[in-house]
């Protein structure tokens, strides 16, 4: 109830006969009248004002009813108004949706991306869009067939789009199945209440086999004369409207490849096969919003081969040599040649021809080369280094276009058909002291050989063939003239042996030629006499070591010196060196090894007082002899009179040798009156402090008895008396 005014009312539809507002007259009036959109459904009494509903509204018919509304006097005059009276009709969810298709029908490509749209389903709600009764969401219901734990597709619960699923991206091929049917539900309000409206509709799917595929090896003719670009490929992404891209991993120059937006693949430019032979790149798609939409594909070009290279000689001459009186057939070598054109194909197949041969004696044909190979042989045995030492020969290479000549000179050289001849079969004898030296010539010897110079078969290899086992002696030849230098290879000894009977053989590198022998001829003698020189004695060692700890005990034996004298002389051993080590060593004879304490020099003569000298060392090894003791220079003091906590750093040190890491331990000596006024606390393995254990001392001098030990083995200790003093201070904390 209320005074008439303009008002809003909202009345839910369907909600049949009921009362909306009473209207109250305010004097002079007695009635109300209303007019306007009242439909047969709305109206007002007009002797009490009662707004009224005379039947049901239907929100899908009218949503909203428009009345005017004056109070009128006893006359039937206007009093007020007309007001305006609005009446909203409310939605309630009496609609469920439905799709715009009883059936759709979709089609997908294999290997379409994950999650991008290939169709749409769309379904429509008669209610109140803007109330959650006409708010739509789309499922998947069923998958016929679904032959995966997961389905193949998806569906967008907005807007009703369906795509690929990651699996169906992976395993959708129309050669396993190419139709499926899929059941598709829509939900009013949202899906969120139990009291939702639900719709379905079929959707049948046809896979189809992808378009986006690599193209099978591309072949382009190296050098082409046609105008570029030169339309060579095409590919086509699943996704109209695609934009297509190349790229290439290997690092390039530039890539003399395109491609257009209808996926058009062109080749930019004449390609040359013996620079690159093939080219591997990569197309990709995108989006509008440059995304890729498919996988790359790779794109294989391989370059084909023309003839368009001559056959290259691999030497500008080739040398190649042959021995007289070969076989016929024998080979001699083989001339080679190269192409650049493509390996294993007609372009670079090489034919070998002899073109001339100069000079043409004792024929003009005595050289034979094998056609598909090079190889080049004797057609007879006639060659004979006395009529031609050497021939050039054309030889023309041939491929299916182009041809090349190359040089070929081939000397023939002397057979090894001489044996080496000495001047002398006997040598007689020569006399050498047995200190000569190694390395000195002690004879010159001499053979000679008719075959070619300065080749294997006139060259001679001399060799001590009896008399020397142990190799004594080697004989080195002068290249160029064949002389023999026989030298001493190895220290002589005339104790033990006196004269070598000595049996040389002069031989060639080169092997003789069937029915020529080495004999008598290559074959020298000579003696070797040895004088026996007096030698020095001989230590065992050129030099010697010992070790031995610093507290060694008098006449102690620290090491064993052997000494020889090869003419078997009485020997003297003396010690040399600085008086200061030398006054510690002697030395005691054992028949004839002798024993040493020194570090210096042992000197061994002999009875013809010849001397020689080996170094003797002793390396001292130290022991704990020595207790650990204070590193402390300044005097210790406690400013009197003490407040408490005070301390002060003490340190140990140890004149021994630290091997290792020193550790020393502190304390204080047993009795009452330390222990009542100190104590000690180890700060690590070499520092303490000293801390007294109150505060009543008086002005004066203490005595501290610190002990501390060290680590050796066997361990030291040490007893220090250690003097702090308490005193008065000056300010700046020293003792007056």
């Amino acid at each position: 109830t209320g005074p008439l005014k303009d008002m809003n009312f909202s009345v839910p539809e369907g909600s049949g006969v009921r009362l909306i507002y009473q209207f109250t007259a305010e004097p002079p009036a007695v009635s109300f009248r209303a007019t306007g959109e009242k439909d047969g459904l709305l109206d007002i009494v007009p002797k009490t004002g009662v707004l009224y509903l005379n039947g049901s509204l239907d929100w899908e018919t009218k949503t909203k009813y428009s009345l005017q509304v004056e109070s009128l006097d006893e006359e039937g005059q206007r009093v007020k108004g007309p007001y305006t009276i609005i009446v909203f009709v409310e939605d309630i969810n009496d609609n469920p949706p439905e799709f715009d298709q009883l059936k759709y029908t979709g089609v997908v490509r294999q290997n379409s991306r994950p999650g991008k749209p290939f169709m749409y389903v769309h379904a429509t709600d008669r209610d109140d869009p803007s109330t959650p009764h006409a708010q739509l969401t789309y499922s998947i219901l069923h998958h016929f067939p679904n032959p995966y734990s997961q389905m193949l597709f998806q569906i967008d619960n907005v807007t009703g789009a369906i795509s690929p699923s990651m699996t169906g991206s992976y395993y959708l091929d129309p050669q396993k199945q190419d139709t499926f049917t899929l059941v598709v539900t829509v939900k009013d309000m949202a899906g969120l209440t139990m009291n939702a409206f639900t719709s379905s509709a079929d959707v049948i799917i046809t896979v189809k086999e992808s378009l986006w595929k690599a193209p099978p090896t591309i072949h382009i003719q190296e050098n082409s004369t046609r105008d570029h670009p030169v339309n060579i490929s095409q590919v086509h992404s699943n996704e109209p409207d695609a934009i297509y891209e190349l790229f290439v991993k290997e690092e390039l120059p530039r890539l003399p490849f395109s491609v257009n937006q209808n996926g058009v693949i062109y080749v930019t430019e004449p390609l040359d096969r013996e620079k690159k032979d093939t080219y591997l790149f990569f197309v990709i798609a995108k989006d509008k919003e440059g995304e890729l939409v498919d996988k790359p594909l790779q794109i294989s070009v391989v370059v084909e081969d023309i003839n368009d290279n001559p056959p290259v000689c691999q030497k500008a001459l080739t040398v190649l040599e042959v021995q007289e009186n070969e076989d016929a057939g024998s080979y001699i070598g083989t001339v080679s040649a190269t192409d650049m054109d493509q390996k294993d194909t007609l372009n670079s197949r090489l034919q070998f021809k002899i073109e001339s041969q100069v000079p043409a004696v004792p024929a003009n044909d005595l050289f034979f080369i094998q056609q598909d190979t090079g190889i080049l042989q004797l057609i007879s045995r006639s060659l004979n280094k006395r009529i031609a030492s050497s021939y050039s020969l054309k030889v023309l290479v041939t491929d299916a276009v182009f041809q090349t000549i190359c040089d070929v000179e081939i000397h023939v050289i002397d057979i090894n058909d001489q044996i080496p001849i000495f001047e002398k079969s006997d040598y007689q004898n020569v006399t050498v002291a047995e200190d000569l030296p190694v390395g000195t010539v002690i004879l010159e010897i001499q053979a000679t050989d008719a075959d070619e110079p300065l080749t294997g078969s006139s060259y001679i290899v001399y060799e001590v063939k009896e008399g020397d086992p142990n190799k004594t002696f080697i004989i080195e030849t002068d290249s160029e003239t064949n002389r023999g230098f026989i030298k001493i290879n190895k220290a002589l000894d005339f104790e033990t042996a006196q004269v070598y009977n000595l049996v040389i053989h002069a031989t060639n590198p080169e092997p003789l030629v069937p029915g020529v022998q080495y004999n008598s001829s290559s074959i020298t003698v000579f003696k070797v006499f040895l004088t026996n020189v007096d030698e020095p004695p001989v230590f065992s060692r050129e030099a010697y070591t010992a070790e031995a700890f610093e507290n060694i005990p008098v006449n102690t034996l620290v090491m064993t010196v052997e000494a020889y004298d090869p003419e078997g002389d009485t020997k003297i051993f003396i010690i040399e060196g600085q008086r200061k080590h030398t006054q510690y060593l002697a030395y005691r004879k054992r028949k004839d090894v002798f024993t040493e304490l020194p570090i210096s020099q042992l000197i061994v003569q002999s009875g013809r007082s010849q001397k020689s000298k080996a170094t003797f060392v002793i390396n001292l090894k130290d022991v704990n002899d020595n207790p650990p003791r204070l590193a402390m220079n300044g005097a210790l003091f406690f400013c009197h009179p003490l407040s408490g906590g005070e301390r002060t750093l003490i340190q140990a040190t140890d004149d021994d040798e630290q091997m290792f890491y020193s550790t020393f331990t502190f304390s204080l000596k047993d009795d009452t009156d330390t222990r009542n006024n100190w104590e000690i606390s180890k700060i690590n393995s070499t520092h303490a402090y000293l801390s007294p254990k109150h505060t009543n001392f008086d002005e004066k001098v203490y005595n501290v008895p610190v002990i501390i030990n060290d680590n050796g083995r066997p361990p030291l200790e040490g007893e220090i008396n250690l003097e702090v003093n308490v005193c008065k201070c000056s300010s700046e904390k020293s003792c007056f």
